[in-house]
């Protein structure tokens, strides 16, 4: 439970790194420590196949991410801190506040690990083994309870990054300059 702990709170500072740091590639980098001590949690907690997923999802957007960095020269974030540098990150110390009084009253209201809210749960882990024949219960309700949930978020995952890379892809556009000559 320490390291569970201790693994919550890196991720919790390279948020806080993430969102303070006035370096694009150190947001990212930080984005990406954050994925992995996340992956690793879910590890820990006896889910490997979301950990397996965790890592994909993360190094895809790890690319994606540094790709974008690298090519383009962000500007917003030192126009932000020029300005008003004091008021924004007061305002972001009250609303950090205020997001840790909520997230405190909500894992007061959590009931306690292994015992779910939702009876369904029970069932799947009662009949997950005899239904399924799975030895791992996470891939028994991802595969064959939930299996058209699980087809439909990978379906968006894939069509975020299909956007993604149309989005970002140089080869296919048409030019400014062209589009102006055309007219």
């Amino acid at each position: 439970m320490i390291l569970l702990y201790g693994l919550l709170a890196f991720m919790i500072i390279g948020a806080i790194i993430a969102i303070e740091t006035k370096d694009l590639l150190s947001s990212v980098i930080s984005v990406g420590a954050m994925g992995l001590a996340l992956s690793i949690i879910f590890l820990i907690l006896g889910a490997p196949d979301l950990a397996i997923v965790q890592v994909v999802v993360e190094v895809v957007a790890l690319i994606m991410l540094l790709r974008l960095v690298v090519e383009r020269e962000d500007v917003t974030i030192a126009h932000r801190y020029r300005y008003g540098e004091v008021f924004s990150t007061a305002v972001g110390l009250v609303f950090f506040g205020i997001f840790i009084v909520f997230a405190s009253l909500a894992y007061r209201g959590m009931p306690e690990f292994g015992n779910p809210v939702f009876r369904v749960s029970e069932m799947y882990i009662r009949d997950g083994f005899s239904v399924s024949r799975a030895a791992n219960l996470v891939t028994a309700i991802l595969l064959d309870f939930r299996a058209y949930d699980t087809l439909g978020e990978a379906t968006v995952i894939f069509v975020s990054i299909v956007g993604a890379l149309v989005i970002l892809r140089k080869k296919g556009r048409i030019s400014d300059e062209r589009d102006d000559t055309d007219r």
